[in-house]
């Protein structure tokens, strides 16, 4: 028996629908998740990563598809999509590195990042980080989400935010010393995402959607007692910084 099943296929520019014509009678997903299992895919290792450079003016130029979701200026058109102007540059190359490579998962994004050259992401993060970034808010410090950002909650077990993003949420500051410190470049700028963004990324570490670096794995750890009250509250703050 075969049926005409709908499929959506991503092209510079648009999405392209259409159907395919599909046996029914052998259904390939056990075969795809035993295929999986057999082949995993291996972490993305960022602790050693070193920082990232590129040709901000070639990422323009090859921007203009990133626009249609991130803004012409890096700054989202729509609060499910995250701000990316002013960002980390090695922060968002290992995030484009993660959706092409397999560690992070996403039906736009993952067809977006398939074809990319890793000249490509070094010189799209260039140019994102050169730009401007949103204008900083009037977060409330004493709201449950700044107590959670600034001093975590000791009873809960849950760390403080500003430790590895910043007391603004700018990113954090190197601790220099003679002990070995984390790539602080790949940590993400927070200051200014919307709460709907920040909401579903901290709810994907908790369901350990989102994990396939040793960030995400630190911060599966991190969101592990947050229940949705706190990330609810964490969301508004950050989103107010």
């Amino acid at each position: 028996m075969t049926r005409f099943r709908p499929f959506a296929l991503l092209i510079t520019g648009g999405l392209l629908a259409g159907f395919v014509m599909v046996d029914v009678r052998a259904q390939d997903a056990p075969a795809s998740a035993a295929t999986a299992a057999a082949h995993p895919v291996p972490m993305l290792d960022l602790r050693k990563q070193a920082p990232v450079q590129g040709n901000p003016q070639a990422g323009a130029d090859k921007a203009a598809v990133c626009g249609a979701c991130h803004g012409p200026q890096g700054i989202a058109i729509a609060p499910n999509f995250p701000n990316l102007a002013g960002q980390s540059p090695t922060y968002l190359y290992v995030q484009l590195k993660a959706f092409k490579e397999g560690q992070r998962s996403d039906p736009v994004m993952t067809g977006q990042a398939a074809p990319l050259s890793d000249e490509d992401m070094r010189d799209l993060a260039a140019y994102y980080a050169s730009l401007p970034a949103k204008p900083a808010g009037k977060a409330d410090a004493s709201s449950r989400g700044g107590q959670l950002y600034l001093s975590g909650d000791p009873v809960k077990g849950i760390p403080p935010c500003q430790g590895c993003h910043g007391p603004v949420g700018q990113g954090p500051q190197p601790r220099w010393s003679s002990a070995p410190q984390p790539a602080w470049h790949t940590f993400p700028r927070l200051e200014g995402q919307s709460s709907i963004y920040v909401g579903k990324v901290l709810g994907d570490y908790k369901s350990g959607t989102r994990g396939g670096s040793t960030n995400g794995k630190v911060m599966q750890g991190v969101v592990e007692s947050l229940d949705d009250t706190d990330i609810q509250a964490l969301s508004t703050y950050i989103n107010t910084l």
